[in-house]
């Protein structure tokens, strides 16, 4: 496959769970995130995504640890999100082995300090988060929506020099209900040469073929391996 495949991990109390919607009632638990990142690497992967679930709701990197652990006993290119709201945050990300960090909410609430951290740190290291929910951005551990509007909230990034976006369509996320296709589509549309990587909904390879064959150049999925809808293996040897 031509997509980038980006297998997730998001961590509560340093176990890998998924939530369904962003619901942390409705969550699950599937072990340790070193053994899952460990056998991401093995089967082949080269990069991973991990989301510090409970640095999203302190609004501060809560995990670090565990993010230098997957760094250090792999050779995975790890973005890292969840609770990034200072530079100090950005500086420990980096520090315990992150490759890119993943910002939504600061780039709402301060676009211009957003925008700084892009210039500092240089756009291929910073990754917008624009997570969605009935066509609004969605910030704070998606705990509420702002009057945000996604492609114009998009346009504004863009022009100032962002190339990479993960998109989650919220009510997808978790769901094994299939990616939101057409709003990717949209996005692509609008914008054919950003990096845009999907996020939500994935239930099998098929779905993956969907999101390539759309131009879609990147997809994290999560859920879909841990409740054994992929073959991770036939997966990678497409």
């Amino acid at each position: 496959m031509k997509i980038e495949l980006i297998p997730a991990i998001d961590i509560i109390d340093g176990q890998c769970v998924r939530l369904t919607k962003g619901d942390y009632a409705q969550k699950t638990v599937y072990g340790n995130p070193l053994d899952m990142a460990q056998e991401f690497e093995a089967l082949g992967f080269r990069r991973l995504h991990v989301v510090d679930l409970d640095g999203a709701k302190a609004k501060h990197i809560v995990n670090g640890q565990v993010l230098h652990d997957i760094t250090t006993a792999t050779r995975l290119t790890v973005d890292f999100g969840g609770g990034i709201k200072s530079e100090e945050d950005i500086e420990l990300a980096f520090q315990n082995g992150a490759s890119m960090v993943t910002v939504g909410s600061v780039a709402v609430t301060h676009p211009e300090l957003f925008l700084s951290w892009v210039k500092r740190y240089g756009a291929e290291r910073m990754i917008l988060g624009a997570d969605v929910r009935h066509g609004k951005i969605s910030i704070n551990g998606w705990k509420e929506d702002s009057k945000e509007d996604l492609l114009p909230f998009l346009r504004r990034y863009v022009e100032a020099g962002v190339t990479n976006v993960l998109c989650t369509e919220i009510s997808k996320d978790g769901t094994l209900q299939g990616p939101a296709i057409e709003l990717y589509r949209s996005i692509m549309a609008e914008y054919p040469t950003l990096h845009l990587i999907a996020s939500g909904g994935v239930s099998c390879i098929d779905d993956i073929r969907a999101l390539e064959a759309a131009g879609i150049p990147a997809v994290v999925f999560g859920k879909a391996i841990y409740e054994g809808k992929i073959d991770l293996k036939e997966l990678i040897s497409k």
